[in-house]
C-alpha cells in the first residue's frame, strides 16, 4: 500500500522530533555526572585558609585610663580676724607667695597707743616686783607681798601680748605658700571678721591635684598609694600617686572620684584636662594586632584564634591598651595563634588551613 506524500512527511518529522529528544537526554545526563564528579571532590578539599600569629602570654602592668582635669590642692579665701580699713594690698594678684607674707594691711589707728601703753605698765610692775624681791630679802616686805608684785607683772605681760595680737591682726597674711590667686578687697574696704567681703583667695598648687572619676568596671583596681602619670593638654606630662579613691559612688553619674598628687614645681594651672594613667597591677596579657578584633553572634568583642587540631575558636576580650604595635588585651590563656587574615570569613568549630602571617 502506498502512503501519500503528506502522511510520509509527518512520520519522517515525528522521527526526527524522538531523535532530538534521545540525543538531549543523553548529554545532559553525561554533563551533570561530570559537573557532580567535579564538584564532590572539591567540596571535601577546599578548607578556608587564615593566617594566624602565635602570640605568647606575658606578665604586664595593668593600668587604668581616665579623663581628669588638675585642680589646686589647696583653696582658701583670706579674711580678716580684726575690723579696720584696708591701709596698703602689697601682694600682686595672681602672684606666687610665701606663707606669712602680708596680702593686706590694715590701718593700725589707735592700737598702737593701746601697745605703747601697755608696755610702759609692764615696765612699772617689773621695776615694782624686783623691788619687793629686794625689800622681801632684807626683811622689810612679806612673801605674800612679792607674790602679788609678780601676779601684777604677769598680768601685765599678758595685756601686752594682747596688745601686740591686735595691731598683728592689721596685717593679714598668707596662711600658706601658693598663689594669691584673687584679691576682692581695695585700698579704703572696711573688712571685719563678721564682714562678707575677703582680702582675697589662696590657692596651694605644689603639690598639685589631678582628680577624675573612675567607672564602676574599674573602681575595684585603684589602690591608695598607686602610680599615676598624667598627660595634660597642654603638653606637661605630670607623675604622681593616689592619695584618696571614694568608696561612694556618685549618686548621679555612678562613678568614684580619685585624686592623684604630683610634685609641681613649675607651678602649672589649676582647670586644665589631662589623660590620667593609673597603675593597677601586673597580670597577664596578650599583644595583638588591632585589625584582629571580631564581633561574635552576641555582639561581644574578642578575637577569632586556631586550636590545636586547626578548628577555630572564639575568645572575649578585655582591652587594657593601644600602642603603636598593637592592643593589648585579657581573656586569653598561655600562647594563641591569634587569625590575622580571614577571622571575619570563618566561623567558632570550623577546619581551616592555617597559614604564616606576614
Amino acid at each position: 500500500m502506498r502512503l501519500k506524500p503528506q502522511y510520509l512527511f509527518a512520520l519522517i518529522l515525528v522521527g526526527v522530533l524522538l531523535l532530538a529528544f534521545a540525543v538531549g537526554t543523553i548529554l545532559n545526563a553525561s554533563k551533570s555526572g561530570k559537573a557532580e564528579a567535579k564538584t564532590a571532590p572539591a567540596s571535601k578539599a577546599a578548607d578556608p585558609t587564615v593566617q594566624a600569629v602565635l602570640t605568647p602570654e606575658v606578665a604586664k602592668a595593668y593600668v587604668v585610663t581616665i579623663r581628669g582635669r588638675t585642680e589646686s590642692a589647696r583653696s582658701v579665701v583670706v579674711k580678716s580676724e580684726s575690723a579696720g580699713v584696708v591701709a596698703a594690698t602689697p601682694a600682686v594678684e595672681g602672684s606666687y607667695v610665701r606663707k606669712g607674707t602680708v596680702l593686706c594691711l590694715l590701718k593700725v589707728d589707735a592700737r598702737q597707743a593701746t601697745l605703747d601703753q601697755a608696755r610702759a605698765a609692764m615696765r612699772s610692775r617689773e621695776l615694782q616686783q624686783k623691788a619687793s624681791v629686794d625689800l622681801a630679802a632684807k626683811g622689810y616686805r612679806s612673801q605674800t607681798q612679792v607674790l602679788q608684785d609678780q601676779a601684777n607683772l604677769d598680768a601685765a605681760a599678758a595685756t601686752v601680748r594682747q596688745a601686740e595680737i591686735g595691731v598683728e591682726q592689721m596685717n593679714i597674711r598668707a596662711p600658706f605658700t601658693g598663689v594669691f590667686d584673687k584679691r576682692d578687697a581695695e585700698i579704703g574696704a572696711y573688712l571685719s571678721p563678721l564682714g562678707q567681703q575677703s582680702c582675697g583667695t589662696m590657692i596651694e598648687l605644689n603639690p598639685l591635684l589631678i582628680v577624675g572619676d573612675l567607672p564602676e568596671t574599674e573602681a575595684s583596681k585603684v589602690r591608695i598609694g598607686a602610680s599615676a602619670t598624667a598627660q595634660l593638654t597642654s603638653g606637661e606630662t605630670l607623675s604622681g600617686r593616689v592619695r584618696y579613691a571614694a568608696r561612694e559612688a556618685d549618686a548621679m553619674t555612678r562613678t568614684y572620684r580619685v585624686e592623684v598628687t604630683a610634685n609641681n614645681p613649675g607651678l602649672i594651672r589649676s582647670g586644665l584636662s589631662a589623660s590620667v594613667k593609673i597603675g593597677a597591677g601586673v597580670g597577664p596579657a596578650h599583644l595583638v594586632p588591632l585589625s584582629s578584633l571580631v564581633l561574635d553572634a552576641k555582639g561581644r568583642q574578642g578575637v577569632r584564634y586556631v586550636l590545636n587540631d586547626n578548628r577555630v575558636a572564639f575568645s572575649p576580650v578585655t582591652v587594657l591598651e593601644e600602642t603603636p604595635q598593637g592592643i593589648w588585651v585579657t581573656g586569653l590563656q598561655g600562647p594563641v595563634r591569634i587569625i590575622t587574615v580571614g577571622q571575619s570569613y570563618v566561623a567558632e568549630g570550623q577546619k581551616v588551613r592555617v597559614g604564616v602571617a606576614r
